[in-house]
């Protein structure tokens, strides 16, 4: 702490001692005369004014704070001014604690309206642990609520980023089948005007009703060869195309190339177009060819909304899937269904170049489990192998059944983890990911999920081949999940 910004000494008289004041806080309020007179004699008595700062990004860990009035707030300002990421009131004892890792202050801490601070520096520690013995596991205490409050905000943290990260794929996958659907929309708009076109213009000529027969038959041969018809590369429709219109133009067919290309799309050929135009005049053909391809088209753009549509449906099936939405948290599920679903939501890193086998064994029962948290292992295992493969490779899952348990392996065809990283795989966050692309909790989650449900996480790896295996127990054991 710079001299400039270091808070000063109160020198007031009128001030409650600090002796006393320490007294009214929780954990020194049993200890004797002496142990606080021992405390508040090696203690600094701050007064910071408001938005005073008390620690920066960077400061040693150097002093424990003791809150008597008022309140701290601390954020980390490097990377811009943002909310308060931390808040500790009257009462409260933070800063660096006895038997904390903590080297360096993480925030920028400032006091938030008129404060006072008994300042322990580190040096004191030892001494004070052996003149007040009691205050050690009290501040044990706080220190372990503070680990277990910083990680639960940062797996909060961490999901919320896995969410947004899932949130912009599912986007991107809604966005394409929903584009696609607007544009067939848009087409089938044309479509029917172009056959209401068609209609009244044969309308105004006197066709036998063996006429309008041939005109209908013809179009139901052809919609109904569509589904069949041959993909034409670009070459092939070209020259078919180019035929179609010659065929068309000998026949004094107004529009020719516009109405061959809707014939080719269709798969007409000029030899069934023959023996349709030889039974009616030449001044007719125009428009009851016009008519055959919007009907033909009409039906292609249907198709195509329908498969557009079909696939916005299976996303959300799979996100109701993947959330188990609506469902008790535990209940009989299918590991196959979970799997999929986790992988249609993470399909938008796979289809950059990894290749997905599904090696199911089709006879596993279903089991007993909490299934939105068995999807929140599968996603972590499988982006942890997307990005180790750096979205391209193979991934292989596999499942089958060892005794009473389901095994599920997820194995990737990456670089494999180095032997230094191994040991500490599955421990809070650890990560080996660059600042801002990984908190190290992915895991970490994972395996307190697996042994949440009385399974159990392991792995192996080597370069070439990285295998994490998930064990599950087809039941519950009676009192369902443990802590």
């Amino acid at each position: 702490m710079t001299p400039e910004n270091a808070p000063a000494k109160s020198t007031s008289s009128e001030i409650e001692p600090l002796k006393v004041a320490l007294r009214k806080i929780e954990i020194f309020a049993d200890l004797s005369e002496e142990q606080l007179d021992w405390f508040a004699s090696n203690s600094e008595d701050l007064h910071p004014s408001s938005g005073e700062i008390l620690t920066r990004e960077g400061d040693p860990a150097d002093a424990l704070f003791v809150i008597l009035e008022g309140e701290l707030r601390g954020r980390r300002e490097s990377a811009g001014v943002g909310p308060p990421m931390f808040t500790a009131g009257a009462g409260q004892v933070t800063g660096m604690l006895p038997f904390s890792r903590l080297t360096v202050f993480p925030l920028v801490t400032r006091a938030f309206g008129p404060t006072r601070i008994a300042r322990l520096h580190k040096d004191r520690f030892p001494e004070m642990m052996q003149r007040i013995p009691q205050l050690t596991p009290r501040l044990v205490g706080v220190l372990a609520d503070r680990i277990r409050n910083q990680s639960q905000a940062q797996q909060q943290r961490d999901k919320l980023t896995a969410l947004g990260k899932l949130s912009a794929g599912l986007a991107h996958e809604l966005n394409n089948p929903a584009s696609a659907a607007r544009r067939a929309a848009e087409g089938l708009r044309q479509c029917t005007r172009d056959l209401r076109a068609a209609n009244a213009k044969l309308d105004e000529v006197a066709l036998t009703p063996s006429q309008r027969s041939l005109i209908a038959d013809f179009e139901d041969r052809v919609i109904g060869k569509l589904p069949s018809a041959p993909p034409l590369d670009s070459l092939a429709q070209s020259d078919r195309e180019e035929e179609m219109t010659a065929w068309l133009e000998q026949r004094g067919t107004p529009n020719a190339s516009r109405i061959a290309s809707g014939l080719v799309e269709a798969n007409v050929d000029t030899a069934a177009l023959g023996k349709l135009v030889s039974n009616f005049d030449p001044a007719v053909l125009p428009s009851a060819l016009a008519r055959v391809v919007a009907a033909a088209s009409a039906e292609k753009l249907t198709n195509e909304i329908e498969s557009a549509t079909g696939r916005i449906s299976e996303l959300v099936r799979a996100i109701k899937e993947y959330s188990y939405m609506d469902q008790m948290p535990e209940q009989e599920i299918d590991v196959h269904q979970g799997l999929d679903s986790t992988l249609t939501m993470l399909k938008f890193g796979l289809k950059k170049g990894i290749k997905v086998i599904r090696e199911y064994d089709k006879t596993l029962p279903k089991i007993c489990a909490h299934g939105s948290e068995l999807n929140q292992v599968w996603t972590n295992l499988i982006d942890n192998a997307i990005d180790a493969m750096n979205g391209k490779g193979e991934l292989r899952i596999r499942t089958s059944q060892e005794f009473d348990m389901v095994l599920v392996e997820i194995i990737d065809n990456g670089p494999g983890i180095p032997d230094s990283v191994k040991p500490h795989i599955f421990e809070p966050f650890f990560t080996t990911k660059g600042v801002g692309s990984g908190t190290g909790l992915g895991l970490d989650t994972a395996y307190r999920i697996v042994h949440s449900q009385h399974g159990e996480i392991t792995f192996d790896s080597k370069p070439g081949e990285t295998r994490f295996q998930v064990r599950l127990p087809l039941r519950q054991p009676k009192g369902g999940k443990s802590d």
